[in-house]
């Protein structure tokens, strides 16, 4: 108990009057409690009590208590200075009441893929580039598609109008201890990236949920309303995450070695192969939405292409110049629309397979893929991903390593909420459908 007694001293010395337990749900919204500092002690030792029917990919109601239990390392004082006092935020563990973990908490899904390197003294990093836009708001504040601004890529005020928003983002998460190492202006008209420094998989996953906080909140302070949803904006690029990722023993990284092909070691090349056979069945987790597949296609610079390259963006993984500690691999077709806990499982567990089963990926692809006809791609084997939610689902539905990976309860809860997903799409009828054959038939 002396981390717990020793955190009870922390909270009273930094002032602190709450406390914000979070964690997500199976889909990656985030839930939140806040604790009065009467009742830290009791939550700190203990926990508490929540009604997990009401989680998405939860509980059923007739069985539904569950507790949520702060990972004490996650201590972060929260920078919003509209709070009524000092608060800290802790992450938290999913519990059943009978003390075993929940096997439906997201979090825990990742603790066990990583689990699996740490047990060999092994490290997996992980370094985002977060996408998203900045829109204007309504005279009722309400949000619109209008953009902050009509720059395009790197380009700087006074075409930037958002230039001061961003400054003040960087302040706040270098106020958090989380290492901003560049913001930018992307391609399409007000739309923005955040880079990070890397950390280990769990505390990434566990800061972008703060990242993507601290950009909505601090645009609205402006005026400005936020989103990291996929495809907001029909004709321009949309918004991914593209997951830069290494594994490391000690300060050795595994995946490099000078002697071999393009730096890589057997290790890294192995783990390619796995994330290069397996990431068709992962799409449901990497794209989890109707609008993620709206970003994936050709011509607005997301990769659709199973592929990789060292310099190639147009290939779905890409190998970027670095000296040896930063040698990674950079996986560009997720979108961080989904839950970062699951995706970095999944991305983690496909690499693990590759290794394990030393898996040999193709010859990376040097030309731009987009430019191929059907028939050079298939000439090369390059297959292409699910193009919308149905196929992804009907993808993961097949796989026994996503079900290895996630175990039967998420992996079940997983289908049945986004088959729930597309059956509600699919007969939804849309303002393109009244529009082209009303009049026709």
């Amino acid at each position: 108990m002396q981390d717990e007694e020793s955190y009870i001293e922390k909270l009273k010395k930094d002032e602190v009057e709450f406390l914000q337990l979070q964690f997500t749900d199976i889909i990656g919204s985030v839930k939140s409690l806040t604790i009065p500092k009467n009742r830290f002690e009791d939550v700190i030792y203990n926990g508490v009590m929540f009604d997990g029917s009401s989680i998405v990919g939860y509980k059923e109601i007739e069985n539904s208590d569950m507790k949520a239990v702060p990972e004490l390392s996650s201590y972060t004082i929260l920078t919003n200075e509209n709070y009524a006092g000092k608060t800290v935020r802790f992450m938290c563990k999913i519990f059943n009441p009978d003390g075993t973990r929940f096997e439906g908490d997201p979090r825990y899904i990742l603790e066990k893929q990583v689990e699996r390197l740490t047990k060999e003294n092994k490290t997996y990093y992980i370094g985002p580039e977060l996408e998203y836009f900045i829109f204007k708001q309504d005279e009722d504040g309400e949000p619109t598609i209008e953009p902050s601004d009509y720059g395009g890529y790197f380009d700087k005020e006074p075409l930037d109008r958002s230039f001061t928003v961003k400054q003040e983002i960087i302040k706040k998460l270098e106020g958090l201890n989380y290492y901003p190492e560049a913001s930018h202006h992307e391609v399409a008209y007000g739309q923005h990236e955040i880079d990070v420094k890397y950390s280990d998989a769990i505390t990434m996953a566990d800061r972008i949920i703060m990242i993507k906080s601290v950009v909505k909140e601090t645009a609205n302070e402006y005026g400005y309303y936020a989103t990291f949803m996929p495809k907001p904006i029909k004709g321009v690029n949309g918004n991914g995450m593209h997951v830069h990722q290494s594994i490391f023993s000690g300060d050795e990284n595994l995946f490099y070695r000078e002697s071999n092909k393009y730096g890589l070691s057997d290790y890294a090349m192995h783990y390619l192969g796995g994330i290069l056979r397996n990431v068709r069945d992962a799409s449901l987790v990497l794209a989890s939405t109707v609008n993620s597949y709206k970003r994936l296609i050709p011509g607005y610079e997301a990769p659709v292409y199973i592929a990789w390259a060292n310099r190639n963006r147009s290939a779905l993984v890409r190998i970027p110049s670095a000296p040896p500690k930063g040698k990674r691999m950079e996986l560009r077709f997720p979108d961080s629309a989904g839950n970062q806990y699951l995706q970095f499982a999944v991305i983690l567990g496909m690499g693990l397979d590759g290794i394990e089963n030393k898996i040999d990926p193709p010859e990376s692809m040097e030309r731009n893929i987009f430019d191929m006809n059907p028939e050079e791609r298939k000439k090369y084997g390059i297959k292409s991903m699910p193009a919308s939610l149905g196929q992804a689902i009907e993808t993961f539905g097949q796989s026994e390593l996503m079900k290895k990976i996630f175990g039967e309860y998420v992996y079940n809860n997983l289908l049945r909420l986004k088959e729930k997903e597309w059956d509600e799409f699919r007969s939804h009828v849309t303002d393109w459908e009244i529009d082209r054959y009303l009049d026709i038939y």
